[in-house]
């Protein structure tokens, strides 16, 4: 390839492969040096321009890389992912209920599978369309309808029983509140 032919490739490829990258790992810095390591990578093996192969090529390399860095800097995402929003201007029990609601979203989003995951991710953050999820991520439209129907039915049964504790909650708080009030009254 030459550098004519890298920089076009560069040019088609690196903003597809960093949002990828991006999708996987939730660190903007960590994937825009993935994406430029996979395109050294390229570069550097003189791969020729073969189309969809060697984007296909690509993302086999960043994803490679991906699970290599992933493996280094495990414990500095759980850092990452410990940290907590400052809450102003609500009450202590609003504040309880948005860490467990977003407790509950991030452990949904955690049991799924990487796949559903990053079709999730790219539908619902950037706002992608199936068609080009599937033409990013190299799989057909019906694979990503596949995985998008599977994260969707897993947060549909988290939300299913978060808002039965919540009923079952609001219940036995009706229940107190009530209870006081007839003893005051009697």
């Amino acid at each position: 390839m030459t550098e004519k032919e890298f920089k076009i490739f560069f040019d088609r490829n690196f903003d597809s492969l960093r949002s990828y990258l991006f999708y996987r790992s939730g660190d903007e810095e960590l994937a825009t040096d993935l994406a430029q390591d996979t395109l050294i990578r390229i570069w550097e093996k003189q791969v020729q321009d073969e189309g969809k192969k060697t984007v296909g090529l690509a993302y086999k390399i960043a994803n490679n890389l991906f699970v290599s860095q992933y493996r280094k800097l495990n414990s500095e995402n759980k850092y990452l992912n410990s940290l907590q929003f400052e809450f102003t201007d609500i009450s202590p029990e609003e504040e309880m209920q948005y860490k467990e609601l977003k407790e509950k979203y991030e452990s949904a989003l955690n049991d799924l599978g990487e796949k559903q995951r990053t079709v999730f991710l790219m539908s619902r953050m950037e706002g992608m369309k199936y068609s080009e999820i599937a033409e990013r991520l190299g799989i057909s439209v019906k694979a990503v309808e596949k995985r998008m129907s599977g994260a969707l039915s897993t947060f549909r049964d988290v939300l299913k029983v978060l808002f039965y504790l919540l009923y079952l909650s609001s219940i036995s708080v009706a229940d107190i509140f009530f209870n006081n009030i007839k003893t005051q009254v009697l």
